[in-house]
């Protein structure tokens, strides 16, 4: 997988209460369009994966979703592309990759990015990537079914 740091909303980023991405992408800067449909053609993908271990004093949870805006905080109308379950604290290990989708259909605004929201927290820690690829890694080991 290569990753093209313009297109990274975080970069072991610290969550450990409710907030918008670090980095959110200006995906039409000349503002042709009020919408452009993201998820149409070649497939890009959306990829969360924890690099530091999320911790709590209690049972919090995690959601990130995928959203775009009218403007850069995603404050102005913002759409909901993409929303994962509530993660749980034994869900958010380092190392762990917690979503890879395809970017659904739908109609875009201008700003896009993730908004990280902390149920029942706060987190004491956590740390979190979140970024698109053209390529997503999807690696999986089988039984081979035969001894030498």
């Amino acid at each position: 997988m290569i990753l093209d740091r313009t297109n990274e909303f975080s970069d072991s980023q610290a969550v450990t209460a409710t907030a918008i991405s670090t980095n959110v992408i200006d995906v039409n800067p000349a503002a042709k369009n009020a919408t452009i449909d993201y998820g149409a053609g070649e497939p890009v993908w959306l990829v969360l994966q924890v690099d530091t271990t999320f911790t709590a004093a209690g049972a919090a949870t995690l959601t990130a979703s995928l959203e775009s805006a009218a403007n850069a905080a995603l404050s102005s109308g913002p759409v909901v592309h993409y929303t994962t379950p509530a993660l749980a604290l034994a869900d958010l290990v380092a190392g762990a990759e917690v979503a890879r989708i395809r970017l659904p259909h739908g109609d875009y605004k201008r700003y896009l990015g993730m908004r990280y929201t902390v149920g029942t927290g706060p987190m004491t820690a956590g740390a979190i990537s979140a970024f698109l690829v053209k390529d997503a890694q999807d690696r999986k080991t089988y039984e081979s079914g035969w001894k030498v």
